[in-house]
């Protein structure tokens, strides 16, 4: 590399954007292409960014493995702000094991870093695992650049949230603290800042005989561990202890649960039941037949840990050994609140990455779109497949438990 290559690759480490720029801005050779693409990611000119790392891995081709394989590497990561979730990670994966095999640790790191970032994205908390123990640091933590490790403990910091695993999730903060604080990096610093602010807003309502209280994450982690019999509406579940039942693909019946929950220790009527579960405000003998079957499949799957019987007015939830029931909702409610919960991160979002994430169908995602927007909840940019969405951030409490998770059905 020249002395201005070198210079602009400085300056970018440093996260000085405008500083590279003015080494590299006249120049469209492989290596500066690369460098403008790192650094108009940094201003925020995303869609730039992209075609120049492009054109950049076209320039540089197969026979430099080594730079064409950050190129990929820088690619995946615009590609992840922009929230084009194509699909799984399996290029940027290759570039992360050409770059480990060229000895390039730093940017294999930062190219498994990404890929666990859009496994948690997508909500496929098993895989960001899988990913994030490929970037095991024991060995070299302290070569690394601090931004490096600041970036892998908000990784291990977000997936302990999303599986509330609290003690794990404030040592990870601890160290990316440490780590952004030596990196200098005020937009870093910033991030991790707002992750810490999750830990103490609420993310749920617990909903029992007593009324309704705001739960932080640690609240709703003990709430799952004291033996209480849990519906937990942000996902769609039923869990007693360490035993769950997942209910995410059942709507009629978590509905059934839900209203049974709410209404214990005394019993759901037959018409509040129908109303809610199947949205009828005036039962007949139908409605009132499919309630018995619904109620039964109901029954079978939670007969582990407690019973459904029938009462003179309608059904009523009983606890196996006496535990109390308890209902956790969701800070937001509505069909649309896990669209709004990913929305709100900030960033402009594309229908298909919103289909993805949420595992409906495009065209689903499109209706409650148009929807919300109608309702002012949501805005559009663009046109046709340009067309991104946003909103903005949901002050007041974190929508983290509403965001897409992919949990075993216990």
């Amino acid at each position: 590399m020249d002395s201005l290559i070198n210079a602009s690759a400085r300056a970018l480490a440093a996260g000085d954007a405008l500083g590279a720029l003015k080494h590299v801005a006249l120049r469209n050779d492989a290596p500066a292409l690369a460098l403008r693409g790192i650094a108009m990611a940094q201003l925020g000119d995303l869609a730039r960014a992209r075609e120049l790392l492009r054109r950049a891995a076209r320039g540089f081709g197969q026979g430099e493995p080594l730079a064409h394989a950050r190129c990929v590497a820088a690619k995946a990561e615009v590609a992840l702000a922009l929230r084009d979730l194509s699909g799984p990670p399996r290029a940027l994966l290759t570039a992360a094991d050409t770059l480990t095999a060229q000895g390039d640790r730093a940017n294999a790191l930062q190219a498994r870093l990404t890929a666990t970032r859009q496994w948690l994205l997508l909500g496929r908390l098993e895989e960001a695992a899988a990913s994030l123990a490929a970037t095991d640091m024991a060995d070299d933590a302290q070569r690394l650049p601090p931004a490096l490790t600041a970036v892998a403990a908000l990784c291990a910091a977000e997936l302990a949230m999303r599986s509330l695993q609290m003690a794990a999730a404030e040592a990870a903060l601890a160290r990316a603290q440490y780590s952004a604080a030596h990196a200098g990096i005020p937009a870093l610093q910033a991030e991790v800042a707002q992750a810490q602010a999750i830990l103490v807003q609420p993310a749920a309502r617990q909903i029992g005989q007593h009324g309704e209280r705001l739960l932080r994450l640690d609240e709703v982690s003990d709430l799952l561990a004291c033996g209480a019999l849990v519906v937990d509406a942000c996902r769609h579940a039923v869990s007693l202890g360490t035993r769950r039942v997942s209910l995410a693909r059942r709507p009629v019946l978590f509905m059934l649960a839900d209203t049974l929950a709410r209404a214990w220790p005394g019993d759901a009527s037959r018409e509040a039941l129908i109303a809610r579960a199947f949205r009828q405000r005036h039962a007949d003998e139908t409605h009132r037949a499919r309630l018995r079957v619904e109620v039964g499949r109901l029954r079978a799957l939670v007969k582990p840990f407690a019973r459904i019987d029938a009462t003179p007015d309608g059904f009523a939830l009983r606890p196996h050994d006496g535990s109390r029931v308890a209902v956790l909702a969701p800070p937001i409610e509505g069909d649309d609140a896990a669209l709004l919960a990913l929305l709100s991160d900030g960033a402009a979002w594309s229908t298909s990455a919103l289909a993805l994430a949420l595992n409906e169908s495009q065209r689903t995602v499109q209706r409650a779109l148009v929807a919300l927007q109608q309702a002012g909840r949501v805005r559009a940019i663009g046109r046709a497949r340009a067309q991104r969405w946003l909103t903005s951030p949901l002050a007041g409490f974190t929508t983290i438990l509403l965001l897409p998770a992919s949990l075993p059905s216990g």
